[in-house]
């Protein structure tokens, strides 16, 4: 099982708490961990990654482990103590302006 942090916007639009559990199949990734978010929760399809291109969206990062995952490939696999649950897979709302 999966644990997964949606930033507040996107827990309001699914109507979940703070953390979110998937079941994912095959190895864990960024790509298999959203693809099991976008099946579970389909409100929620085009608002992390583009409807077309799949790609994330602009001020959307990912980190797991304190690790800031966001320009990894999307099919590399996300480290063992988020495959088995131990730690939850973050979705961040990132902040701009100056």
């Amino acid at each position: 099982m999966i644990r997964l942090v949606l930033p507040h916007h996107l827990r309001t639009l699914a109507h979940v708490g703070n953390e979110v559990a998937l079941d994912v199949n095959g190895t864990v990734t960024q790509r298999a961990v959203l693809d099991a978010l976008e099946t579970a929760y389909p409100m929620l399809r085009g608002t992390i990654r583009d409807h077309t291109t799949r790609k994330r969206r602009a001020f959307i990062r990912f980190f797991a482990c304190q690790q800031d995952l966001s320009h990894e490939s999307p099919d590399t696999p996300l480290p063992d103590e988020v495959a088995s649950g131990k730690e939850p897979f973050l979705v961040i709302g990132a902040i701009a302006g100056g």
